[in-house]
């Protein structure tokens, strides 16, 4: 696997950091199913968006599926505000599902449609739920590590037996608020896992024109933390890795860095047609997609799992159309009048 600073032109092989069956059925099943979810909801707001009825940009996923659900599955998920915490940005969509959120919820977010978590008033891919555990991303690449800092510090000194995990991408590990966060988290031992997402590029520039290290995992000892790097589109790998680093966190050894490998597959936004891509680099990349590699190992261990598949993705997919239909129809919201709040 190619680190950032250098050509990112050569996919991990498959069933790399993979290791032997230690997940049941039914973890593996969940993977999966937020895997496909995720995929099946993006493709529709693609769609929506291509349509003009979203009001604002989106951020796809395509490729990283595997991160964001093989992360926050290692959490702890709770709906009464006393589980595990994560900060997702507006590319980790599968975090939202894996944490509680529902289709039809992220769907009327993205829309900006009345009745959603927001109410229409801020119709970006993301809002805060604490029962849930779930933070908003925020505009300021960067800003969330700081933010997260300060509420796992806070979780430490309460002693509270809760994790924070936050997410980057390339881009954000340049700012000063990253750094500054991360800093003040090792000092402070914070239990923070902070997810670097390698996908080689920050919007139209390759990572390798904006650091000259090999992977972001170079910068762990400068900071006294550790760090760990994994085929981010294996998403049994992924999991595995978290599952280790939020223990640890968990257990104050404070701060963990995982560095996520993959490629964003997709342009910054839908409105980005990737120009500046090399065809037959995205072509090798498109070959480690994280829904196939997870399909193919359950169909590996049992031949049953064919049907079970087949009849998680038609269940998958009525639901997110439900959901789609439920959303269109919602409205949206209503000004206040004059006078009022």
């Amino acid at each position: 696997m190619s680190g950032p600073g250098a050509p990112a032109s050569v996919p991990p092989q498959p069933g790399a950091d993979s290791g032997p069956p230690e997940e049941s059925p039914e973890q593996l099943q969940a993977f999966y199913r937020a895997l496909y979810l995720t995929r099946q909801v993006e493709e529709r707001l693609e769609r929506l968006h291509h349509q003009g009825r979203i009001p604002g940009h989106f951020h796809r996923s395509l490729g990283q599926e595997g991160g964001a659900v093989g992360t926050t599955m290692a959490l702890r998920r709770r709906s009464d505000g006393t589980g595990d915490l994560v900060a997702p940005t507006p590319r980790t969509t599968g975090a939202l599902f894996v944490m509680g959120a529902t289709p039809l919820e992220y769907l009327q977010q993205c829309l900006g449609r009345a009745g959603g978590p927001t109410d229409g008033r801020d119709p970006g891919p993301g809002w805060t739920d604490l029962d849930r555990g779930l933070l908003a991303p925020l505009p300021a690449m960067g800003n969330l590590v700081e933010v997260m800092a300060g509420i796992t510090l806070a979780l430490r000194m309460r002693g509270e037996d809760r994790v924070g995990m936050v997410f980057s991408g390339d881009g954000a590990t340049s700012t000063g608020a990253w750094h500054e966060g991360l800093n003040f988290a090792a000092v402070r031992r914070c239990p923070l896992v902070v997810v670097v997402e390698a996908n080689q590029w920050a919007f139209s520039t390759p990572t390798r024109r904006q650091t000259r290290i090999e992977s972001f995992l170079e910068r762990c000892p400068g900071y006294g933390i550790q760090g760990v790097g994994v085929d981010g589109t294996d998403t049994v790998a992924v999991h595995r890795t978290a599952r280790k680093a939020v223990e640890r966190a968990r257990n104050g050894e404070g701060v963990q860095m995982l560095e996520l490998q993959y490629y964003r597959l997709s342009g910054h936004d839908l409105d980005d047609n990737q120009a500046y891509v090399e065809p037959m680099e995205l072509e090798r990349w498109r070959a480690r997609d994280p829904l196939e590699i997870l399909r193919n190992r359950l169909l590996a261990t049992d031949s049953d799992w064919v049907s079970r598949i087949q009849a998680m993705e038609a269940e998958i997919r009525d639901e997110v159309t439900q959901a789609e239909e439920e959303a269109l129809a919602s409205g949206f919201p209503q000004a206040a009048p004059e006078g009022g709040t």
